[in-house]
């Protein structure tokens, strides 16, 4: 695809030139209904309409987006708010604008015949759970439910060891591997990552700092043109996910449906109808920064008002 070669050749020292010709969006991972509104944005000329030549590249794993942000190789990247924490932390310039999911679709699903009722019960009972071990919210789960008695194991992705094995457990997105546990006649139980208190918007739009100093009226236009393509895509989604399906055909058009439909819960709250899509408050900010403190994530003494806009 045009994109990987695009990127790789950034990678290969090549890609400045060519990443500041446009304002890019530079994506976490492949075209998915969790970037529906952008895509609705692109798709629908509404960036165009706002004088901007706006470009989405998508993701995959690893895809180093606030590292290509604070070093202004795209102008808007996708990331979570605790990874804009931790960037921070390291001296990396980055600044939350837009956050569409107001609450964290994270989780991990079990088999109902586990018989557990909690997050709790999950990490304190028998069997295996497969998860990304370090990261800030499996730290602060490991933490907060100790003792854990599970056995811990990598997730590789994908349902198959759940399929096989009823004691088997994993993370999981609410809107993805559930979807494909049911198509293949399962119906697992699900516990958000949120039950623990660990709550960090997600999919939230990124930028350096020095791009709200130089030229907000970029930034600006670039976000009302967001908000609009979610105000749409929420309402009707399904011409743009075909188009999304064309670009990650992996992915069936059921899927997309499904997935669109369950993640509105977590975008749309009673705080986004009043104050508008993509809202954040300094009291989940600041929550969060003191719970990576506590987890020795982070130092204290940070300001929080500079981790968004």
């Amino acid at each position: 695809m045009f994109w990987f070669r695009f990127f790789a050749c950034f990678l290969g020292g090549f890609g400045t030139i060519l990443f500041s010709q446009a304002q890019d969006l530079a994506l976490n991972w492949k075209p998915e209904p969790e970037f529906g509104g952008f895509y609705e944005a692109y798709f629908n000329h509404l960036y165009e309409k706002e004088g901007l030549s706006t470009k989405i590249l998508p993701g995959g794993a690893g895809q180093p987006v606030t590292q290509l942000v604070a070093g202004k190789k795209v102008d808007f990247g996708i990331a979570a708010a605790d990874e804009v924490i931790l960037a921070r932390a390291q001296g990396a310039k980055v600044v939350a604008l837009f956050a569409v999911y107001q609450n964290d679709p994270q989780g991990f699903m079990v088999h109902p015949e586990k018989g557990v009722n909690s997050l709790k019960e999950l990490f304190q009972s028998e069997g295996t759970i497969a998860l990304q071990k370090g990261l800030p919210y499996t730290l602060w789960i490991e933490k907060t439910y100790a003792p854990v008695k599970a056995k811990l194991v990598p997730y590789a992705g994908g349902i198959s060891s759940f399929l096989q094995d009823k004691r088997f457990s994993q993370q999981c997105f609410v809107t993805a591997e559930p979807i494909a546990a049911r198509k293949e006649k399962l119906n697992p139980k699900t516990f958000l990552i949120s039950e623990s208190g660990f709550n960090p918007y997600l999919t939230v739009v990124i930028a350096h700092e020095d791009a709200l100093k130089s030229d907000s009226a970029k930034v600006a236009k670039f976000l009302k043109a967001t908000r609009e393509g979610w105000k749409r895509y929420l309402k009707d989604g399904t011409a743009t996910n075909v188009e999304m399906q064309k670009l990650n055909p992996s992915m069936d058009l059921d899927t997309f449906k499904e997935s669109a439909r369950i993640q509105k819960e977590f975008i749309e709250t009673e705080e986004t109808r009043k104050k508008g899509l993509g809202t954040m408050n300094k009291a989940r900010w600041e929550k969060l920064y003191q719970q990576l403190v506590e987890l020795k994530l982070a130092p204290s003494g940070m300001v929080v008002t500079q981790f968004f806009q």
